[in-house]
């Protein structure tokens, strides 16, 4: 199964233009990298997965459809998956802009 078409491209639309972005595929998925940090993927089941760091992680679980990420058994700590419609519905741009918020904190790889 490949990653949503539809998806995909309203986060490059979000972010075409953007200096330091690139796509990469990742996780399973689609991701997109700013300075070399994850910032947002896409996930094959039609979730976007969204870098918040640790500070914000109880802001963004308020916001409808989120849920923090598990991965082997694990918390992972700062990672939010967001189901399409509810992050679609609360503004694509608002979670990205949360996501900016903690990796533009990061230095550069």
């Amino acid at each position: 199964m490949a990653v949503d078409p539809v998806l995909a491209d309203e986060i490059r639309g979000l972010l075409s233009g953007e200096p330091g972005v690139d796509e990469k595929k990742m996780f399973g998925g689609l991701c997109w990298m700013w300075h070399g940090h994850m910032l947002c993927c896409i996930s094959k089941d039609g979730r976007y997965l969204f870098r918040v760091g640790p500070a914000q992680q109880a802001e963004a679980l308020a916001r409808p459809g989120a849920t923090v990420m598990v991965h082997g058994g694990r918390t992972i700590t700062g990672f939010i998956w967001v189901e399409a419609t509810p992050a679609r519905a609360y503004g694509l741009a608002l979670w990205l802009a949360l996501a900016r918020h903690f990796v533009g904190s990061l230095p550069p790889k």
